[in-house]
């Protein structure tokens, strides 16, 4: 059963901060406000992904961890250049949507429970996912902070793959020497799963699924290869070495989205054919259709099967969380408290408002991609560029099935759609200009031929 503290964050008791970690926090926070905006990206992500979530500062009993303190810190830095630093777009749909979702969790959960304790959690929750999320995009704005975004998440890669490979062989995780995390390794059915620096495997995994399809874009503009394919290689070895397969399946799900790029004049006839295959399938299946999701084991120790009565267990149980959510969700079977599905935690602790806005900005993500991409069609490297944030996307849609991001992962999803608002803007602004960038030629393969950032 789930102790009731982690419902309201758990954490330590006291200050855990390596001096290796401060000295780095220093340094990145005065980054902050000295560097130009346009820099402020890279050590801005390397400090939140390189450091354990469990690296934490305990002042008043309130817990702020590294990532929390840099946003403040970040959201101080925009205050003082807000003048100067409009958020590219303006307030897009994707921005009210993220809001709202943002808005209606700190009041759901705080009403489920009226306790001083889940309202704690509740802005802090509020602040690593608003806060974060706004973040990104004041620091997110033209094609040349996607570009730098996208290097500094690959750099993360680059850094932690070593790290995560080494866990296989010495059974041990060096990041947990700083604190925060265990030294020590999950291993299922004789299979050791790496975590790096992130609070689990599948999350640490996921990361280099979600990388694979903006560092094949960033590989095919012609520009910088050798760093994109040695990026592409850490992702890979992220994914692989986490031994877990929603990491896989989002990996798969990003290649797949790539491999579609052929039909994307007609992807709407073949949404509608899936949607009626799943159909047709929930009638004739003798079980539910969700419940393939049971069957899916691609490393031989997955728990397919507790994400199908997860997943289940919410649907019959609609009428109990549909309205504000529901607290004890743990009472349902065995293990459902553990909601390693996305989709499920917005439901059960956010109520089905939660969980259509969560759709819903996942929704106007690809919805702005693709009325970007008609409009500027012909112009095939602009096509392909907006055609990999989707693939990205849907890796992100894939790997939310089985797990929900709580640890640096939810900054990599925020910095993601941070760079699709960015893409959306820019593009729209190209193609009403008078005079549009002219892009590159791209080969009948798909791939960009030549590229420089604007």
């Amino acid at each position: 059963m789930e102790p009731d503290n982690l419902r309201f964050g758990g954490g330590a008791t006291d200050t855990i901060l390596h001096p290796l970690v401060a000295a780095a926090l220093a340094l990145v926070i005065i980054l902050i406000f000295c560097l130009p905006r346009k820099h402020i990206i890279v050590p801005l992500l390397l400090m939140i992904f390189l450091t354990p979530r469990g690296q934490v500062l305990l002042l008043g009993g309130v817990h702020f961890t590294v990532a929390r303190i840099l946003i403040l810190m970040a959201l101080a830095r925009w205050a003082i250049s807000a003048k100067s630093a409009p958020l590219a777009g303006g307030f897009t749909p994707i921005d009210r949507a993220f809001t709202l979702l943002a808005v209606t969790y700190l009041i759901v959960f705080s009403l489920q429970w009226m306790q001083s304790q889940a309202f704690i959690k509740s802005l802090g929750d509020f602040l690593d996912t608003l806060g974060g999320y706004f973040v990104m995009r004041f620091l997110i704005r033209d094609r040349e902070d996607i570009v730098r975004a996208i290097k500094a998440l690959a750099i993360v890669a680059i850094i932690m793959a070593p790290f995560m490979y080494l866990e296989q062989k010495i059974q041990r995780d060096l990041f947990g020497l700083l604190g925060g995390i265990p030294e020590g390794v999950s291993v299922r059915d004789g299979q050791i799963r790496s975590r790096g620096a992130f609070a689990v495997y599948i999350t640490a995994g996921a990361f280099g699924a979600f990388l694979i399809p903006l560092l094949i874009w960033f590989w095919t503009s012609g520009k910088s290869k050798l760093f994109a394919a040695v990026g592409a290689a850490a992702a890979t070895i992220m994914t692989y070495t986490s031994h877990s397969s929603t990491p896989l399946l989002a990996f798969v799900g990003g290649l797949v989205g790539l491999g579609f790029w052929p039909l994307r004049g007609r992807m709407r006839a073949f949404r509608w054919a899936m949607a009626l295959t799943l159909i047709t399938l929930h009638l004739v299946m003798k079980a539910p259709v969700w419940a393939l999701i049971a069957r899916v084991d691609l490393t031989g120790s997955s728990s397919g099967y507790q994400r199908f009565m997860l997943m289940d267990t919410c649907i019959r149980h609609f009428w109990d969380w549909w309205l504000i959510g529901v607290k004890d969700y743990n009472s349902w079977g065995f293990d459902m408290w553990d909601l390693s599905n996305q989709y499920v935690a917005e439901a059960l602790t956010g109520g089905l408002i939660s969980l259509v806005l969560f759709i819903l900005v996942i929704s106007r993500g690809f919805g702005q991609l693709g009325i970007l991409r008609k409009k500027v069609a012909g112009d095939r490297a602009h096509e392909w560029f907006l055609w990999c944030l989707c693939a990205s996307l849907l890796s992100n849609v894939v790997a939310y099935f089985g797990i929900g991001y709580f640890d640096q992962m939810q900054f990599a999803w925020q910095a993601l759609l941070a760079i699709i608002c960015a893409a959306v803007a820019e593009g729209t602004s190209a193609h009403l200009s008078t005079a549009p960038e002219v892009l590159p030629p791209i080969s009948e393969s798909g791939a960009v031929l030549h590229w420089q950032a604007s």
